[in-house]
């Protein structure tokens, strides 16, 4: 299926919006399924970016250098001129907020809260503790609200929250 995919995005057939189009309906909601509930290491946000620039570089094809005639890849910012796409770690952060907003309004009787801030039961393994989900959320909003606050508190107020 991954060779088929690739055949098809490397296509001269194909229009390059035709292509485009492609990745942003059929590949990037694969992708990112279920992505609202990650917790990524920045190794993992890595390979996420390197796989989407594989994509985007296969759709658009080797460029030729104005100057010495050569053929060459595109570079990371080119891509992202070319294409305006929203950077794939950003679309997980904001999907994330959205959720964990969605989430803690619902009310403290269901699952879905309890489990968002319940503690785990378990003990966590030796060694450098990883981020958990609630870490991220914490991190992605004091990117955008300059100051610590309660994120549940902030989730409940609507008007406040719906322009994260």
């Amino acid at each position: 299926m991954l060779s088929l995919g690739a055949e098809i995005l490397s296509s001269s057939f194909l229009s390059k919006i035709m292509k485009i189009n492609t990745y942003r309906t059929i590949i990037m909601p694969v992708v990112l399924y279920g992505c609202e509930n990650w917790s990524l290491t920045l190794r993992e946000e890595c390979s996420l970016r390197v796989s989407e620039n594989r994509v985007l570089r296969r759709i658009r094809r080797p460029k030729r250098d104005e100057v010495t005639g050569e053929w060459r890849k595109l570079h990371n910012e080119e891509l992202n001129d070319l294409f305006s796409s929203v950077i794939i770690i950003q679309v997980i952060k904001s999907r994330r907020v959205r959720w964990a907003g969605h989430t803690a309004r619902i009310g403290k009787r269901r699952g879905e809260y309890r489990v968002l801030v319940g503690e785990p039961e378990v003990k966590r393994p030796l060694g450098r503790l990883r981020h958990t989900w609630e870490d991220n959320i914490k991190m992605n909003l004091q990117k955008v609200v300059m100051g610590i606050m309660d994120w549940i508190e902030l989730a409940q107020d609507r008007d406040r929250c719906g322009h994260l």
